[in-house]
């Protein structure tokens, strides 16, 4: 069985993966939903969130405190909407702890652009 992490799309929460949560918990595998920075219960309010990074803290915190011992341990990602960003992030940072990445009609970057490149590039517009 697998570890899944679910990321909510944009404007959404934790709580929108429900469905999906109990689905996955009943054919027997872990499932960890997060809340983002400033969504759902998450505390942190969004004048605190500066940028894509401080709003992915929540999954960047959790993959951090992973420790999968061999390839049956990573996790499988899966992101919606505009989190799909979080997840490119996470994977640039965590490509250890990732067994797979799943984009749920999610933004996702291509293999010749990483997370710092299009961040730079916004800001200079």
């Amino acid at each position: 069985m697998r570890h899944f992490v679910l990321v909510h799309g944009a404007c959404h929460g934790a709580w929108c993966w429900y469905k999906v949560i109990a689905e996955l918990k009943q054919a027997g595998h872990k499932v960890t939903a997060l809340d983002l920075a400033a969504c759902g219960i998450n505390p942190r309010q969004v004048d605190q969130v500066r940028d894509l990074v401080d709003y992915s803290e929540p999954l960047l915190d959790f993959l951090a405190c992973l420790e999968p011992a061999d390839e049956k341990e990573k996790v499988v990602l899966v992101g919606h909407s505009m989190n799909g960003f979080s997840l490119c992030i996470a994977m640039e940072r965590f490509p250890e702890k990732i067994a797979v990445a799943v984009f749920v009609g999610a933004t996702m970057l291509g293999p010749d652009f990483d997370y710092e490149l299009v961040a730079e590039k916004v800001s200079r517009n």
